[in-house]
């Protein structure tokens, strides 16, 4: 008996919301088939893809870890075998992470006799998250799981709500042939803030948000700016600057770090999308950088089935 489930990529923060809002982007995503096997635990049997060495400890995959997690919760008697897809380039900023421990968890669950919920599955694939981050966190696992923009308040009892998304808009994902952990990207974080730079990005969070439920596309082309964490992991993204003004002069909404980086979103109208692309990877190739490029169309769809 086994199952296979695909988990997108997402872009975590979002600019305006750290640690709360995630948008899965399904240009790109990882894989993870599960079988049922007689041997109690979880035991990997191969990672393939764009990324091969990964532990193979379950306890130090992040796949391996939330199934665990599943198994140990539900005191099951039987074990399951994993062979996880990467799809999603390491530490590049879309949750790849988070997209094997959900697409992880989602198989695992259609082996069991009573499925679990996604809320759940969510409290499951957290415990894979930390194994990577080091904290748990929710930003990337939600929408990767749930699908769409996902706002989550709380983590003992999250509380997830998927926002609604703007029509004709697209997201334009710049991934940058380097690599930066969420752990360093951390560490260069400031303990504290301003209180002027905390008004102001509680205003362009709530500006943002308002926007999405209103379809205002202005308001949340003056609302996509993140005046806290950008400013400071700026500096470890080579060209990030130009590449931002790349994407502004081809008409983006907004454009900031996808999660931890190095990869570099922006939203953008339809029409402006490949212009946009086009010119932030010429824009990285300037600052002596190869990329990876996609433009992803914004879907309320998460991780699902395939097999």
């Amino acid at each position: 008996m086994s199952a296979t489930a695909f988990a997108p990529a997402s872009v975590g923060n979002v600019a305006v919301g750290f640690d709360v809002l995630g948008l899965s982007v399904h240009a790109i995503g990882d894989r993870v088939t599960a079988r049922r096997i007689d041997e109690p635990g979880v035991r990997i049997a191969a990672i393939n893809g764009v990324v091969r060495d990964l532990p193979l400890d379950a306890e130090k995959n992040t796949a391996g870890m939330a199934v665990l997690s599943i198994i140990r919760d539900q005191q099951l008697k039987h074990g399951v075998e994993l062979i996880i897809e990467k799809g999603i380039p390491l530490g590049s900023g879309l949750g790849g992470s988070a997209a094997s421990a959900v697409a992880a968890v989602v198989a695992a669950n259609a082996l069991l006799s009573q499925p679990l919920d996604k809320l759940a599955l969510l409290k499951h694939a957290m415990k894979g998250e930390e194994v990577a981050s080091g904290s748990a966190h929710v930003d990337n696992i939600a929408p990767s799981l749930f699908g769409g923009l996902v706002l989550t308040v709380g983590i003992d009892n999250p509380n997830v709500k998927q926002i609604p998304l703007p029509a004709n808009v697209r997201c334009v994902l710049v991934h940058p042939h380097m690599i930066l952990s969420t752990r360093e990207a951390r560490k260069i974080l400031k303990p504290t803030v301003s209180l002027s730079d905390v008004i102001w990005q509680t205003a362009n969070l709530a500006g943002f948000l308002t926007g999405c439920f209103t379809g205002d596309l202005r308001l949340i082309g003056e609302s996509l700016e993140d005046v806290i964490i950008e400013p400071q992991r700026r500096v470890l993204i080579p060209g990030f600057d130009a590449v931002k003004h790349a994407a502004k002069d081809a008409g983006a909404l907004g454009c900031s770090i996808s999660g931890a980086g190095p990869t570099v979103f922006a939203w953008l109208p339809v029409a402006s999308a490949e212009r946009a692309r086009d010119g932030m990877v010429a824009a990285f190739k300037a600052h002596g950088l190869g990329s990876d490029a996609w433009i992803s169309p914004l879907e309320p769809n998460g991780a699902r089935l395939i097999d």
